[in-house]
């Protein structure tokens, strides 16, 4: 049985970066209601520039490369995919269309004639 082992190693560099993410985040946040008196395009232009700040340094720590790596393989991944026609596409809906009808239509008979052999039948309720 073959097992593998996840191993974290977090060097204190890396650490550094992401902390420095997080406060350039926070700093952002600040910013947008500080600057809120200079006017909408200060306000936003801050916030958006610290966030982008705070996604360039967490891309460069080593969670961050991790990230992109495996949104990179997720997206040769979803590359692969072979999508159906248009065909097989309004067929299978058309099947599911139909068995949704169907099952339906068994529930609502089972339904009532439990309603009838339950309240007419056995307890005699007439309505």
């Amino acid at each position: 049985m073959a097992t593998s082992q996840v191993q974290t190693v977090s060097t204190g560099v890396d650490k550094a970066k992401l902390t420095t993410a997080v406060a350039l985040v926070v700093a952002a946040l600040a910013a947008f209601y500080l600057f809120s008196k200079q006017g909408p395009i200060v306000q936003w232009g801050s916030l958006l520039l610290g966030l982008a700040a705070a996604v360039v340094v967490f891309f460069t720590s080593e969670p961050g490369k991790a990230l992109f790596a495996f949104g990179r393989d997720a997206w040769r991944e979803v590359k692969k995919v072979v999508w159906p026609a248009r065909k097989e596409a309004i067929q299978m809906t058309a099947y599911v269309f139909a068995f949704v009808l169907v099952m339906a239509l068994f529930l609502w008979l089972t339904d009532k004639t439990l309603e009838w052999l339950f309240y007419d039948l056995i307890l005699g309720w007439k309505k």
